[in-house]
């Protein structure tokens, strides 16, 4: 296929290459009378090829004008919310962002989700600001993936700034928030439609304020838009004597399926779902429950969607993102130290499943909210091209070997947030169709 590339003053990235329109190829081949389409530049348009070609060098004339191809009218066809997987082409995503990300209070559902070697840390610095100099350092890395993203053409969004230290009280709870930093956490979108998650977490209440700017201007474009019940967080939802006192606590009571969430009310992160067309994946966490799971379940049926509970043996399950992450069409990565139990579902399906290396990030590296499996943490800009960190050569080598580009990005810092590339997105939209792969 065709190809051209634009480069606006310099790059820091690298240019999408975007397929020729078909009428431009018609032009190139002197195929094209009576087929011109409406030129756009500026807020003049007019027709004609004297304006559509330099004749002297046969090149384009300007980058300014705008060719209305069937190519380039995705978000016209589907409106500003679009995306059914994991892996169709990118087109516009939100990154989260660190300004006024606060250390969350050391509660139990917080313990339940954190390692013993970072309580410490909660206890000591919850209701305050991360430390400085992690978050200068993640908000540069940020900002360069954010550069990146939109040299390989991917529109980029960021939720509004919100002060999160601030103290907030409701009939059940007295708590400060967090950050929005990880959209993915609180946002899911399945096609035209964009959910917001009821959290779990207390410090999580409120974070849906930063993205609400955004959801109204994709609503007033056309898309759909649900709010999942906002749950009370009262007492009765966490188990406030979960006995986790070590590594070995957390895989008896993960695998008894004991979680410090209750079933008193529905509750779900949006980054324990997994979009794979008409099939869903979810796993019941520390932060989603089964009556989360079943809202979503008959939320999702009415578009014909099959969610499909996982589990895995998980001594800390939360989020499935750096547990079972699908890079394509058949196509999985499963953490070898977190086995799936239903993966002969995959298998008898066809579908290759694949186990990442071990992480090379180095054990004094503070992660306090997750693992070192954010290395697998990946994300698709399309079938054949995936932002991965920089310092993970193994798993690089791995894509390298699948014919997969990698564009090495480095958020080292960023990670210790609490998230990888997955978890600091929300795909907004994909070009991509709805269809059935399992």
């Amino acid at each position: 296929m065709l190809c051209i590339r634009a480069f606006r003053g310099g790059c820091r990235g690298r240019e999408a290459p975007h397929p020729l329109p078909k009428v431009m190829k018609k032009l190139l081949t002197g195929s094209w009378d009576n087929e011109l389409p409406k030129i756009k530049r500026g807020n003049a348009s007019w027709s004609g090829s004297q304006q559509v070609l330099d004749k002297n060098n046969s090149n384009v004339a300007s980058e300014d004008y705008i060719m209305e191809s069937d190519e380039n009218l995705s978000h016209e066809k589907h409106g500003p919310v679009w995306a059914w997987n994991e892996w169709d082409p990118l087109e516009e995503v939100i990154v989260g962002n660190v300004n006024g990300a606060t250390v969350p209070p050391f509660t139990v559902e917080v313990k339940a989700n954190t390692y013993a070697k970072h309580w410490e840390f909660f206890r000591k610095h919850g209701g305050t600001s991360f430390p400085e100099g992690y978050l200068k350092k993640a908000n540069a890395e940020i900002e360069e993936f954010c550069n990146i993203l939109k040299h390989e053409g991917v529109e980029v969004k960021r939720p509004d700034n919100m002060d999160f230290s601030q103290v907030y009280q409701t009939p059940d709870f007295e708590s400060c928030g967090m950050y929005a930093a990880m959209p993915r956490d609180i946002l899911l979108v399945i096609g035209d439609e964009i959910i917001e998650a009821p959290m779990a977490w207390r410090s999580r209440f409120f974070e849906y304020r930063a993205y609400r700017s955004l959801i109204k201007e994709y609503f007033k474009g056309g898309a759909m838009w649900t709010t999942a019940p906002k749950p009370q967080m009262a007492d009765e939802l966490y188990d406030q004597v979960y006995p986790i006192r070590s590594v070995e606590d957390r895989h008896r009571l993960a695998a008894n399926g004991q979680f410090v969430t209750t079933e008193f009310e529905p509750c779900f992160d949006a980054a324990d779902f997994m979009r794979a067309g008409r099939d869903v994946f979810v796993q019941r966490s520390q932060v989603t429950n089964y009556m989360g799971i079943e809202w979503m379940r008959r939320h999702l049926e009415k578009k014909g969607i099959r969610l499909h509970t996982l589990s895995f043996k998980d001594p800390n399950p939360m989020h499935i993102d750096a547990t079972f992450n699908i890079i394509g069409p058949g196509m999985v990565l499963s953490n070898p130290d977190r086995p799936c139990h239903q993966i002969e579902m995959f298998k008898n399906a066809g579908w290759d499943v694949i186990h990442p290396p071990n992480p090379l990030i180095s054990d004094d590296h503070p992660l306090w909210m997750s693992s070192k499996w954010l290395s697998m943490n990946v994300l698709m800009l399309d079938p054949k091209r995936v932002i991965v960190q920089s310092t993970e050569t193994s798993i690089r080598k791995l894509f390298e070997s699948l014919g997969i580009e990698c564009i090495p990005v480095n958020i080292l810092h960023a990670n210790s947030l609490g998230g990888g590339f997955h978890c600091w997105t929300c795909d907004i939209r994909r070009n991509g169709e709805l269809e059935s792969y399992l």
